[in-house]
C-alpha cells in the first residue's frame, strides 16, 4: 500500500523489493506522502476505509541485499522473496490518516482492535477498558520520523524498503500491561516481562 511498482527498476536494485504480495501501482505520481494515488493502491486504501479489508499485515520476511538477495544475480527465480515490514507497519498506515484516507478511529481499529478480535485475544487486548491489559502506544502526531538504516531502523538488515522516507508521526512511549517498554526511542523493559497468553476462539468464527 506504500511502495510503488516502479521500484522494480533496471539493474539488480529492484531485487530489494521482490516480495509477496507484490508492490502496487499508484498511477504515474512519483510522490507518496500526502498523495495516495488512485491506481491499485487507491483501491486498497478505499477497501481499508470501507471495511472491505479488515487489517493490514505483513509476512515480515526480511533478507539482506548482500549475500542473500544477491543469490538471484543472473537468475530472477533465485532471489529470496520478502522484505522487512513489521517494524514500520503502524506508522506507515498512519500516513493514510494524514492523507485523509482513514480516520484516526479506523487506524486504531485496523492496527489494534480487529487483530485482537481476529486472534481471540479481545477484550484482554485491543481495547483500553477496565479489566483489559494496559497495552498503550502514545503517539506524537506533530513529529517527523525518518526511516533508514542509520535512522529509525532496528531490524538486522543492510537496507530498508523505505530508505530515506520522512513520514508524519512518531511513537513516543509504549506501555505493556502498564509498564513502560519504550521511552524516547529507548527500550527500557525488563527481562521476564513477557507473558504467555492463551488465545480464545476468533470472534470472526463465532
Amino acid at each position: 500500500m506504500t511502495l510503488e511498482e516502479t521500484l522494480g527498476q533496471p539493474g539488480f536494485e529492484g531485487s530489494k523489493y521482490v516480495c509477496s504480495t507484490p508492490v502496487r501501482s499508484r498511477d504515474n505520481d512519483p510522490h507518496y506522502i500526502g498523495q495516495m494515488g488512485h491506481g491499485h493502491q487507491g483501491d486498497l486504501w478505499k477497501g481499508l476505509r470501507m471495511n472491505e479489508l479488515a487489517v493490514v499485515s505483513t509476512d515480515h520476511c526480511p533478507f539482506c541485499f548482500k549475500d542473500q538477495k544477491e543469490l538471484g544475480l543472473g537468475d530472477f527465480s533465485k532471489i529470496p522473496n520478502g522484505i522487512g515490514g513489521v517494524e514500520h507497519r503502524m506508522e506507515l498506515i498512519y500516513q493514510g490518516v494524514v492523507a485523509g484516507e482513514l480516520s484516526l478511529e479506523r487506524w486504531v481499529e485496523t492496527c489494534c482492535t480487529t487483530p485482537a478480535r481476529m486472534f481471540g485475544m479481545y477484550p484482554q487486548k485491543g481495547i483500553i477498558a477496565p479489566g483489559s491489559d494496559a497495552d498503550v502506544v502514545v503517539w506524537d502526531p506533530n513529529t517527523k520520523t525518518k526511516i533508514g538504516i542509520n535512522d529509525k531502523h532496528h531490524m538486522n538488515m543492510d537496507h530498508s524498503a523505505w530508505e530515506g522516507w520522512v513520514i508524519d508521526g512518531k511513537v513516543d512511549t509504549v506501555f505493556s500491561r502498564g509498564s513502560v517498554l519504550i521511552d524516547n526511542d529507548q527500550y527500557v523493559g525488563r527481562k521476564g516481562h513477557g507473558k504467555y497468553i492463551k488465545r480464545g476462539l476468533s470472534q470472526y468464527l463465532v
